[in-house]
């Protein structure tokens, strides 16, 4: 059975994916020491290499060892080994497709126990109710401070393609440090990096720039947006349509439409927004809105866990479909779909009132899942997600630790 699913797809870099799935990102807090790829994390890539897909998109690296998204985060700046990343990026190419690390700054979205700096476009905190003491208070940054972060994302960039990635993808949604830039609610600047559309996506398209001109016309530069905040104000479809169109003239070979963040969490089903409460591919109507204007071709990721769904966001002139917690249940997911089979098993739902704990306890489901996959254990769904979220706190807290110690020792000897 013929497929659009499982045609090639040449970029404009000249680097064509195999098929059109790819495993989107996911947040695996799964450093060892000195906050570098191991074992582990090479194991869970090798299997999901061999699944099938046509990509792999790792979830967040950061530019800034003292801006982490979790203490268990990937490093790759100017002082990190390549060795550890040159292994990831070998295991990611076992299965014969490509790996593109994606790249990021938390900014604002850093927990309040991390040692290290929370920065933002203003001094606005997140605002997660009575959980917002979860998270540091950040301070805008100085007009050096975006300079010098510019210049970080095209060291990690660069460093990347050396150690042998396909590409890079620069994270600008979900509420982090790029998105935030993006957000007229969360940046209150009235300097050249605030107020119109064109200033706030200023740093993003620096970011690009950079990036671009650190890395080779062959190595791919893709961007992760949102679609929509999904916060009344905020960052929403129209300037989406506009920031990509500012993008197309930079070199960039794909946009991934993704939305939300901590405080409407749209990534993980749950946002404020119903209408991506109520079936799979969450953001497939803005995607549909996007798709005619758009002048660079478009991967969409959320929710998305059946072929019949993936070939329907395909229909609707989507060029790559992502997916996430599907290929942490199910590993060899592309690989079954092309042989006409579906997942037997899905992760355990998680109905919870608070939305930000619910977010919490399925991003914990899904490192559960992940962790095991690494190990070369069947995943097990029906854990339950009060059960993974105090596991995953217990290993943030040994994480914590290890990152204090690392981050005091690489401050004693710069």
């Amino acid at each position: 059975m013929t497929s659009e699913l499982f045609s090639p797809l040449p970029l404009r870099s000249g680097q064509v994916l195999r098929n059109r799935i790819a495993k989107a990102a996911m947040e695996e807090n799964m450093a060892a020491d000195g906050q570098l790829p191991g074992g582990e994390l090479i194991g869970l890539y090798r299997r999901w290499a061999e699944g099938g897909a046509g990509l792999l998109i790792t979830g967040n690296v950061m530019v800034h060892a003292e801006a982490l998204t979790g203490p268990a985060g990937v490093v790759l700046d100017e002082a990190a080994p390549l060795e550890p990343f040159a292994e990831w990026a070998k295991a990611g190419k076992a299965g014969g497709g490509a790996i593109w690390m994606q790249i990021n700054h938390p900014g604002r979205q850093i927990g309040s126990d991390m040692p290290g700096v929370v920065w933002g476009p203003s001094a606005v905190g997140v605002d997660l109710g009575k959980h917002s003491s979860r998270f540091g208070r950040p301070v805008a940054m100085t007009a050096r401070q975006i300079e010098e972060t510019v210049t970080r994302y095209a060291v990690t960039a660069q460093r990347a393609e050396q150690a042998g990635f396909d590409g890079v993808e620069v994270h600008a949604a979900h509420g982090y440090l790029l998105s935030q830039f993006l957000s007229p609610l969360v940046n209150q600047r009235t300097d050249q990096w605030g107020g119109s559309l064109e200033n706030r996506a200023r740093m993003l398209l620096d970011v690009v720039r950079a990036v671009r001109a650190a890395v080779s016309p062959s190595f791919a530069v893709a961007v992760k947006l949102n679609s929509a905040d999904f916060q009344r104000g905020g960052f929403d479809a129209d300037d989406a349509r506009q920031v990509i169109e500012m993008l197309a003239p930079l070199g960039v070979d794909l946009v991934e439409l993704s939305g939300g963040s901590y405080e409407s969490p749209a990534m993980s089903g749950r946002a404020a927004d119903a209408r991506t409460q109520a079936r799979e591919a969450y953001f497939l109507d803005l995607a549909k809105d996007l798709v005619g204007t758009s002048p660079l071709p478009l991967m969409l990721t959320g929710g998305i866990t059946r072929r019949e769904t993936a070939e329907r966001v395909l229909d609707s002139g989507v060029a790559v479909i992502g997916m996430g917690t599907a290929l942490a249940v199910t590993p060899d997911l592309p690989a079954r779909w092309r042989t006409g089979r579906e997942a037997d098993r899905q992760l355990r739902p998680v109905t919870w009132s608070d939305k930000a704990l619910a977010s919490a306890a399925g991003m914990a489901q899904v490192r559960h899942q992940m962790r095991r996959i690494a190990r070369g254990s069947r995943p097990t769904p029906g854990t339950h997600p009060a059960v993974a979220l105090v596991a995953e706190r217990r290993r943030q807290r040994r994480a914590l630790r290890r990152y204090r110690a690392w981050l005091g020792t690489t401050r004693s000897a710069a």
